[in-house]
């Protein structure tokens, strides 16, 4: 016999949660939103507190929940499971950023492309239309495994048909070593869930122009974005900077050379912290420096590993560019405790 469902009581409404459930997955499988980012226990985005109840959880590092917030009842909710009915303090929801329900997504392999080194672009074909915010991400099921691994689209929101994927292989992974360079081909299945992420696009001031900063693969939503961002204003301002390391890394040049003839606004700097070529040289955040006297009339979106999206953030701060309008998606490779 089944084991019935527990109940999260969240102060306004409850969801049902699965025995082997986590509770950020009942919560937006249940259409009740909550901060998340990482969900891998990593950043601290999805912290709730328990009022009642019980969960079983992953052990916290200081530097995510400190030991004050869990002898206050404070737990991760991506990585934990009510072993009781729960109670929660009332969950906070930003009304300006469209939300959407998680759900599973199955899909077929429409095409894979090798656009760098160890760097393909897969686009999937999906069996039924999936509604996402440009900057999202979801979890793709490895075969055989009960593994998954997060990749963030590439494509437009108003391309809800398919996803565009950019996977840059890791030595040894799972995902990338274990199945997608070493086999996954064009007419496979394939199982997601999501969207995950609240790294999300929101429609601010058109006066505003968009500052985007990506370091590597980081330039899969980013490459949502603008196009969300265009779609809405073809005039929008956009200075868009790929940081990477060899000349061999950069990918999308053509395309973005093509936004940009066709978007007077736009404007694309590739730039390399190695090897050299006759394009700029440095780093993302001091490219932005030595372009922009002020960006106190932007909003931006960094996407890439910690310290370029740290450097690139206090770069920014440096143009008095306003906080809150900062939005900021690090990744590392999940052997290194996460990945997007």
């Amino acid at each position: 016999m089944t084991e019935p469902p527990f109940r999260i009581d969240t102060g306004g409404s409850a969801v049902p949660c699965g025995p082997d459930q986590k509770m950020l997955d009942a919560f937006l499988r249940g259409g009740v939103w909550i901060p998340n980012s990482c969900n891998q226990g990593t950043c601290g985005t999805c912290k709730v507190r328990i009022s009642s109840g019980t969960v079983e959880t992953s052990p916290a590092p200081d530097t995510v929940l400190s030991t004050a917030e869990q002898d206050r009842g404070y737990v991760l909710a991506c990585q934990s499971i009510p072993t009781s009915d729960v109670t929660i303090d009332s969950v906070g929801i930003d009304s300006g950023t469209p939300h959407h329900v998680l759900r599973d997504i199955a899909g077929t392999v429409g095409a894979i492309c090798q656009v760098a080194d160890d760097t393909l672009a897969v686009t999937i074909l999906l069996d039924e239309p999936l509604e996402f915010t440009a900057g999202q991400y979801v979890e793709l099921s490895i075969p055989g495994t009960d593994t998954t691994r997060p990749y963030s689209m590439a494509n437009p929101p108003s391309q809800d048909d398919k996803l565009e994927f950019h996977i840059r292989r890791q030595p040894g992974g799972c995902a990338t070593d274990g199945w997608i360079f070493d086999g996954l081909a064009v007419g496979d299945p394939v199982s997601m869930t999501g969207p995950w992420g609240d790294f999300c696009y929101t429609a601010d001031d058109p006066e505003l122009g968009l500052v985007l900063l990506a370091g590597g693969t980081g330039l899969a939503p980013l490459k949502s974005i603008a196009a969300a961002a265009l779609e809405l204003d073809p005039h929008r301002e956009i200075h868009v900077y790929h940081g990477v390391r060899f000349e061999s890394d950069l990918y999308d040049v053509d395309y973005w050379h093509d936004l940009a003839a066709d978007h007077p606004g736009v404007r694309y700097t590739p730039c390399l912290s190695r090897g050299g070529w006759t394009g700029r040289t440095g780093y993302v955040g001091d490219a932005l420096v030595a372009d922009l006297p002020s960006c106190k009339n932007f909003s931006a979106y960094l996407c890439g590993p910690p310290a370029m999206v740290e450097a690139g953030v206090k770069a920014l701060k440096r143009r008095r560019i306003s906080p809150r309008r900062i939005h900021r998606e690090s990744y590392t490779p999940t052997n290194q405790l996460t990945a997007v």
